[in-house]
This record gives structure tokens, C-alpha cells and sequence, in this order.
């Protein structure tokens, strides 16, 4: 991690949301679109299986390269298969996957999007190619469930233990044509965790994990300022107000609430005035980040699941839609303030906790004082 973690999450969060603070030039919709489901009774149902794991690689965004970055896909039903990134203060950005009925097809789609500053953001998109390569990969495409790949899509591309995760975004349209947004490349570590999830959902399975079949409600979905008409399957809420409350307005069909499995966080930091004016790493790792005196341990940053940073005023942070499971909670003060975890920060023995299917937890860090 030798670019500041910050940048990454803002590139990564505001480069999906950015097209809620601008305006189109372009009022007149695009003809429609169709879009034809692949029909995992045929082909496609096992990318379910070959996405869960901890993928841990690198990540490129826009035009800048991260040497470190993970996903951790666990499954959280029989039909469903969950990640996120935990941006910290910036907000965070989610990608999950499952099983359901939509343009008469058994399909797959995914539910993408996060908090942003206030702006809630959900968009589906729908797997509409599948292909098997000569060098025995095995490739799948979603796009926007409306808009198509003219609008958003990704590339998900399996080959033995390695991943490659290609997003384009348009903007919501915004844009003439999608760009490349993010391109991660990783490899499969920590199996016991998936493997966990799914033999106590007996995932996969090919039912349906959220309907579909009669598509969207047109009113609820977001109108770009001028059209009159949506062009992509996507939900945006606005407002001073907490998660639950931004969700429930939005008109999102399949929202936090209705995720099965997953759990909550509360994390409470107790700053002194080494590290009052310094910007927080919170960690949460399968292994210890430290050892038992505190001190990093830099062999352990690849079992590291989620990684948000916190500005330098926020004392408290919560983990949403988190996989229950054994956990290291690490709180590392950027003392040096070169923006990844390094000689002269400041830390803590990491704390372990259990987090239970559908909990709600707290933990207290009150005694962030070693300087490494």
C-alpha cells in the first residue's frame, strides 16, 4: 500500500457516485435496449462457486495502480455470494451476486453500489455472457439490468486460483460510452472462510434468492436531471439520515434489511493526544496484525478483510453488512501520515471478536499507544 489508502477510496466511491452531482446534455432516452439473460439452467450457475474466496492482488483505478487490495466473497444465503469495501469516512461500495428470475430467465444478477457523503446509490445489473477460453478460463459479463453495457457493466474472469475483475461505468449515462473504472487482479486465499459459509448455507444452490420477474417499478428508479425517462436499473436517495432511512426511501427493491446472515460492528476509539489530530486505520483481519505488545506484524497484511480509513476527528465507525466470523479488530494511527501502516504509527494488540449471523456487536479501543 504505498499510495495513500485515501486516494483509492476516493477514486473507487466517487467515480460510481459522481454522476448523482451532475447534469446530462442529452434529455432525449435511447431507444431501448434488449437484453437477453443467460440461462444458468444451461450455463453460467457456477460462478457462484468460483467467486467466493478471499481475493487478495492488486488493484488499478482510473490510471493509478494500488499494490494491495482485497475482497472477501462469502456466501450469505444458498443463492447468494457477498462483498464489500469499507471505505471508512469516504463511505463504502458493495458488490454482491444471486440468484433470480428476471425477463423470464433463471439468471444471476448483482446488486452494486453503497454510501456515499450522504448519497445512497444501488444499481443491478444482469449476466448476459458466458464463454469458456482456449487457456482454460472461464469469462462472465454483467451489464446494466436497463441501459446495458452502453450504460455499466463488469467482466469477471476465472482462471485456477486467480481472479480478474474489470468495472465500466458511463455515469448513469452521463457519459456517451462506459470507461474503464477499476481493474483488480488477485489470487484466492483463506478458503476455510468460504468454505465455512457455504457448508452452513448449502450455497450454491440454483433457487431464486430475490425475485425479479416482473423487472422494476419505473417511478422508483433515478431519472438523470432533463431526461424523462431512467436509463439505468439504478436507486439514489439523498439526505442527513442513517443507512436503514436513506434505503427504505429510495425505492431500492432489495435493501440492507432484507439480507440474510449478515452482522454489525460498532467500533469505539478513545484518542489521546498523541494521535487526537491523526487519521485512523481500522482494520479487521482473520490473524493478529500486531503481536501481543502491540507491534505490527507486516508479514500479516494479506489475512486483512477489510481496511477502512477514518479522518482524524471520527472516533467511531460501523461495519455493515459484515460476515459473521472470527475476527482481529487493529486500529493503526498514522502518525507519519504517509498514508498506509508503516514505521513510526502507532497501534495497539489487535483485539479479537466473534461476530454472529444477523448481530449486532460493539468493541471499545482505548489504549492505542504503541509507537512502532
Amino acid at each position: 500500500m504505498k499510495k495513500p489508502l485515501i486516494v483509492i477510496i476516493t477514486l473507487i466511491i466517487m467515480g460510481l457516485f459522481f454522476a448523482c452531482t451532475k447534469t446530462t446534455i442529452d434529455p432525449t432516452p435511447s431507444p431501448p435496449l434488449v437484453i437477453k439473460p443467460v440461462d444458468i439452467t444451461t450455463d453460467g450457475f457456477d460462478f457462484l462457486e468460483k467467486m467466493q474466496g478471499h481475493w487478495v492482488g492488486k488493484n488499478r483505478v482510473i490510471a493509478d495502480d494500488y499494490d494491495w487490495f482485497a475482497f472477501d466473497y462469502r456466501a450469505i444465503s444458498a443463492a447468494h455470494i457477498h462483498g464489500i469495501f469499507e471505505g471508512g469516512s469516504m463511505g463504502n461500495l458493495f458488490t454482491s451476486f444471486f440468484v433470480t428470475d428476471f425477463k423470464n430467465t433463471r439468471t444471476i444478477m448483482a446488486r452494486n453500489g453503497g454510501l456515499l457523503n450522504g448519497i445512497y446509490r444501488t444499481s443491478y445489473f444482469v449476466m448476459d455472457s458466458v464463454r469458456e477460453d482456449s487457456d482454460g478460463s472461464k469469462y462472465y459479463r454483467l451489464v446494466d439490468a436497463i441501459g446495458g453495457d452502453r450504460l455499466m457493466y463488469m467482466e469477471l474472469k476465472f482462471k485456477q486460483d486467480s481472479l480478474y475483475f474489470n468495472s465500466y461505468t458511463s455515469r448513469l449515462g452521463l457519459m456517451e460510452l462506459p470507461t474503464r473504472h477499476m481493474t483488480f487482479k488477485g489470487k484466492k486465499r483463506n478458503l476455510d472462510l468460504s468454505q465455512t459459509a457455504a457448508t452452513t448455507l448449502n450455497f450454491p444452490q440454483n433457487i431464486v434468492e430475490h425475485d425479479f420477474s416482473n423487472g422494476f417499478v419505473q417511478s422508483n428508479l433515478y431519472v438523470n436531471a432533463g431526461d424523462t425517462a431512467p436509463k439505468s436499473a439504478s436507486f439514489l436517495n439523498q439526505g442527513n439520515a442513517d443507512l436503514l432511512t436513506l434505503a427504505a426511501g429510495s425505492g431500492d427493491p432489495y435493501i440492507i434489511s432484507d439480507y440474510p446472515h449478515l452482522g454489525y460492528l460498532e467500533v469505539d476509539l478513545v484518542k489521546n493526544s498523541a494521535i487526537d489530530s491523526v487519521p485512523i486505520f481500522l482494520y479487521l483481519s482473520k490473524t493478529a496484525l500486531t503481536d501481543p505488545l502491540g507491534y505490527l506484524q507486516m508479514n500479516a497484511f494479506d489475512d486483512v478483510l477489510l481496511f477502512p480509513e477514518l479522518i482524524a476527528t471520527q472516533h467511531q465507525f460501523t461495519f455493515t453488512y459484515l460476515h459473521p466470523g472470527n475476527y482481529y479488530v487493529t486500529a493503526i494511527a498514522d502518525k507519519n501520515q504517509d498514508g498506509y501502516p508503516s514505521a513510526g504509527d502507532i497501534t495497539h494488540p489487535s483485539q479479537s471478536i466473534t461476530i454472529t449471523p444477523q448481530g449486532q456487536h460493539q468493541i471499545n479501543i482505548n489504549n492505542i499507544t504503541v509507537q512502532n
